[in-house]
């Protein structure tokens, strides 16, 4: 058995398709063109390439963007000072913090202080917590890619046997929740877990975010099982690779390339929010 490839590009495709449709219905009946702001902090190469991505992205759907790039010595009160203004822009619905802020800067902090309403990532505690208690507003975007990916394959957790391997506040324990209040049985398991190898061997579905270079071994997965690999990984050679093994394809029903599958899903679900919280905002 080989297992079929879940194509994240095509599916974000159909959602950037469904957004480009929403934003021009909120311009026709209300006259609103949804605004994101992100902000970058420091020289970081990745972070200036997912921030350039993003905004690429919000150009095909006609979500009105901006970039605040800010030097990597820039301190505490004037990065708040500068959310704060947008907080306050009516012509912004949307603030995104690119990640990894300089180790200097306070992050939970400077999360914390984007208005729970424009926090189109999803990572405020207001909005964690709305999420953990049931009544979600803003969903993390990485969970929700991996939750329309899997509605891509008609794959219902409902009754399943699912563990996730990560346990951040971006990827872990949303994943985990989602699948909860989709009626999973989820074992969140991380680096320092005990006997993974066979925990991973009972699930039915594997959502890998853990961030090491193949760190699932492909003989670990359960046959027939679904793997959602949301590990990026960059190896000496500059390939990359995910955090599953790629002979996991070999024993699994469904697999995610790496790169070409959560990935694209990250940023249409960003999008996504985007458009929903300037529903939300000017309603």
């Amino acid at each position: 058995m080989s297992g079929r490839i879940i194509d994240g590009k095509a599916v974000a495709q159909k959602v950037m398709a469904e957004i480009t449709q929403g934003v021009e219905r909120l311009k026709k009946e209300k006259r609103i063109t949804p605004g994101l702001a992100a902000v970058l902090v420091g020289d970081n190469a990745a972070s200036k390439i997912y921030v350039r991505n993003k905004r690429i992205a919000c150009e095909k759907v006609g979500i009105y963007s901006i970039e605040k790039k800010l030097p990597g010595s820039t301190r505490e009160e004037e990065l708040l000072e500068l959310i704060n203004n947008l907080n306050l822009d009516p012509l912004i619905h949307g603030i995104l913090i690119q990640l990894p802020l300089p180790p200097f800067l306070n992050t939970q902090k400077i999360l914390s202080a984007v208005a729970p309403e424009k926090d189109v990532d999803g990572f405020h505690p207001i909005n964690l917590g709305k999420l953990l208690a049931g009544n979600p507003e803003i969903l993390p975007c990485t969970p929700l890619g991996v939750i329309r990916l899997l509605e891509s394959i008609s794959f219902d957790p409902a009754g399943k046997e699912a563990v996730v391997i990560g346990r951040s506040t971006i990827v872990g324990k949303p994943m985990a929740v989602l699948l909860l209040m989709r009626h999973a049985t989820v074992t969140i398991c991380h680096s320092k877990t005990k006997n993974l190898a066979e925990k991973i061997r009972q699930a039915d579905l594997v959502v890998a975010a853990i961030g090491q270079s193949e760190f699932i071994k492909g003989d670990w997965i359960k046959p027939g099982a679904v793997v959602i690999d949301v590990g990026m990984n960059r190896r000496p050679d500059g390939s990359l690779v995910g955090d599953v093994e790629k002979s996991a394809g070999g024993k699994a029903s469904f697999i995610t390339p790496v790169p070409g599958g959560v990935g694209p899903m990250t940023i249409a679900m960003l999008l996504a929010n985007t458009l929903e919280a300037a529903r939300k905002q000017t309603s």
